[in-house]
This record gives C-alpha cells, structure tokens and sequence, in this order.
C-alpha cells in the first residue's frame, strides 16, 4: 500500500533526495567510498558543502553580508546560542507556541526577556498583532511557524530592532525577504533534510556586540571562522540538504514551491471549511501553510478514533494531532504530493457519507 507521510518531523523528504542520498551512502559520485565514510576535510565533502551553501543563497537570494552555516544540536541548541551571542540587556520576545516559550526559557538565563504579546490565552490558535517592540531591545524573536498549533507569519515584518527567526518548520516553502531578518535558523527534518543538522543563515555585522565571554562551541564566530567546519560536521545530513536543495531549484525555485503549497493548503482547508464534522482551530488569517489542525465538531468528538482507523486503511500516516490540541494535523511540507492531501480530503468526504 502506497504510504501518505503526513508526519510533523522528521518528515516526508523528494523521492530523487532520498534515492541520490542512498545511492550515496553506497558509493559517492563513484569515488568507492560511501558519505558515510568519507573525510569532511576532503575535497569531495568541501564540494558538497560548497554547493549547498551556494544552492540556499541563490534560492533564498540572501543578500551580501550574510553567511550560511550548518551546525548540530538542532534549533534547540540555538535557542541558547543566540541570547549568548546577542542579549546584552533585553531581549524581547513574540510568544506563539511551546517553541516559543522554550526559546524564550533560555533567553531568560542570559539578561532580561520583554515578552511583547502571547496567544497563549487561546491555547496559540491566532498570531498575536498591535503589540510595540522596545526600541532598546538587542533583538526580537519570532517563531514564523507553529508546528503543534498550526499558526504561521506570512509576512516579513519591519522591525526597528534586529529580527531573528526561527523558521525551522516553513523555510523554503516561501520566498522570503532575508534584508530584513539579522538571523534566520532552523531544524532541517521539516523541508530541507532529515534530523542531525540546523541551518542558520547569519548577518555578519551581529557578531561582537555582547560583553561576555562565550564557550567556543557556543560561538557564532568560531562557526564563521571556520565555515562549518570547526568540528566534524553532519555529513550525511548535510548531503540530503544539498539533494532537497537540487530538486527544489528543478522544480522553478521557492517561488513554484510556494504555489505548490498554497494548491495543497486549500484544498484541505476548503474541505475542513465546507465540513459537516470537522472543523479548523486557528484563526482564517493566520492558518498554517504547513501544518493545517483541525478537530471533529462536538457533536461528533466520539468518531475520531474511527477516522483514525480509516486513515490508516488509506495508507495515511502521521495525522494524529499533537496532546496539546487533539484532533488530526496533516503537516503538508514541500515534498507531499497534492495527490496524498487528496486521499486525505476524500476519506474526508468518505466517512461523513457514513457517520454525518
């Protein structure tokens, strides 16, 4: 049975990233070695990283006086790393989401976190707006996408003080103005590759502004210095990006894939809009390109576990919604096909012929 990966990450990656990836774990570009086995300080791995780095800057088309670096420890680690790096006195923070207020736990370690606005108060279904960003804040922290909650910011806002974004869950599903962001990072098991490696695209005039002393490894700098390469890097990983990289670029660029992804949002969300059964949990204007919550209506709480049953028979994979909003999250990141959010949306249909 064809299988429908509608899992949250680690995710649906292209068929040819996946097929490429493998082909060379066996043999790399027919050197007779595997990736897995050869030296990141090799010729062969130096044109890996090379090419990806220039893949995401044409992509993205980063601007002058930016840098691309792979790092490990996910967007986790980085939650950490840029307050380390950048909060001298206050930081403020825009709280959309566990993400969110995980980043937002660490900040609070290094100096003082001015937490703008929240949508907690409605269990983070809208994206807060009309809040004001301290003018003597280091920098401001978005979240651009709420994976659990299925929000999402899908403008690039102008910001008085640095931005910084977390876009682990959104990036390159959009075309994005990188001009005005002063840091943008992110896990890469949503739409870039699998787990293991995090991307951070970094404006260099950011580094040198915190008094501190900053542990090695925790540095930006000692990462530009020694562009990605100052301990041994994910090699894999970073291979399986540079494939994603290569089909997103086939495919017309982050401009196509973004059509692509509106086609697939609509079609579930004008579906969950027209139900007799389900229903959406975030607020129209701010629903998720990536991540679409929905849940049954009251009425009809007592049949999820049957829909489950009948998604699994379709082959679907990963809808269950996350303990924190219940319900189904079908998570349509850039490599699920339109038909899978078609089976999807006619199993819909299906078992409201049966139970509505």
């Amino acid at each position: 049975m064809k299988k429908h990966n509608f899992s949250a990450g680690p995710s649906i990656l292209s068929r040819i990233a996946l097929e490429n990836s493998a082909k060379a774990i066996l043999d790399l570009n027919g050197i007779g070695l595997s990736l897995l086995e050869i030296s990141h300080r090799s010729k062969e791995f130096q044109a890996i990283l090379d090419e990806t780095v220039a893949l995401f800057n044409e992509l993205l088309n980063i601007p002058e006086g930016y840098k691309v670096i792979f790092l490990g420890g996910g967007a986790s680690l980085q939650f950490c790393m840029i307050p380390y790096n950048f909060l001298n006195k206050k930081a403020a923070y825009l709280e959309t989401g566990v993400w969110a207020q995980k980043a937002i736990k660490e900040a609070k370690f290094f100096g003082e976190v001015n937490v703008v606005a929240s949508s907690a108060d409605k269990n983070f279904c809208y994206i807060p707006s009309g809040y004001s960003i301290p003018a003597d804040a280091d920098y401001f922290h978005i979240t651009t996408n709420n994976t659990i909650y299925g929000s999402e910011i899908h403008e690039d806002m102008n910001c008085p003080v640095p931005l910084i974004a977390d876009m682990s869950s959104d990036i390159l599903s959009r075309p994005v103005d990188v001009s005005k962001y002063a840091l943008i990072y992110g896990g890469a098991q949503k739409n870039l590759g699998p787990a293991g490696v995090t991307f951070v695209i970094i404006r260099e005039d950011m580094l040198g502004k915190v008094e501190r002393k900053i542990p090695t490894m925790l540095s930006y700098a000692t990462h530009l210095k020694e562009p990605s390469l100052y301990n041994t890097p994910p090699v894999f990983a970073i291979y399986t990006c540079l494939e994603t990289l290569r089909w997103i670029k086939s495919l017309g660029g982050v401009k196509a894939v973004e059509t692509m992804n509106k086609k697939k949002a609509n079609l579930l969300y004008d579906t969950i809009d027209n139900s007799k059964m389900f229903e959406g949990t975030v607020a129209k204007e701010d629903r998720s390109l990536m991540n679409i919550c929905f849940v049954m209506k009251e009425q009809y709480k007592d049949k999820e576990d049957a829909f489950m049953e009948l998604s699994k028979t379709k082959g679907m994979i990963g809808i269950k919604g996350h303990r924190s909003v219940g319900g189904f999250r079908a998570s349509t990141y850039n490599a699920l096909p339109i038909e899978s959010v078609q089976v999807l949306v006619d199993a819909i249909h299906e078992f409201e012929s049966i139970h509505a």
